[in-house]
């Protein structure tokens, strides 16, 4: 099983700025079992975490020559575009990664469920069992 800090993939993409001109700027996107960390160029400075359960989907993947472009999609409906080396597979990466953060978070949900709706053992039927 997935540990929460445990580093799935490592290294540079680029994250489309959202001023006037839409500058592409060079991140260190570290990815884990439940976010996408970017951290910017400048030494000491914060990351911006995209947690995986404000994440609706990873969409709009395009092929270049160069590069991969692809769109993250939040549950606010935001996006937020990205590119990456046509070789590095961040996009499919991401998406494999959400897939699972998603289908944990399911199990869990479906888990949960069942523990309020299966009725409590009466204390007596408990003493019973013991051995």
């Amino acid at each position: 099983m997935k540990t929460p800090g445990e580093v799935l993939r490592e290294g540079e993409l680029e994250k489309r700025s959202d001023s006037l001109f839409q500058l592409w700027k060079k991140k260190r996107g570290v990815l884990t079992p439940d976010r996408l960390s970017l951290f910017p160029a400048g030494a000491g400075a914060r990351p911006k975490e995209l947690r995986f359960h404000s994440i609706l989907k990873v969409d709009c993947v395009e092929r270049t020559g160069k590069y991969v472009y692809f769109t993250i999609v939040t549950t606010d409906r935001k996006e937020i575009d990205f590119r990456c080396a046509g070789e590095s597979c961040w996009s499919a990466a991401i998406t494999l990664a959400l897939i699972d953060f998603q289908n944990r978070r399911a199990l869990q949900d479906v888990r949960s469920r069942r523990e309020r709706a299966a009725p409590a053992a009466p204390p007596a039927a408990l003493a019973a069992r013991a051995p």
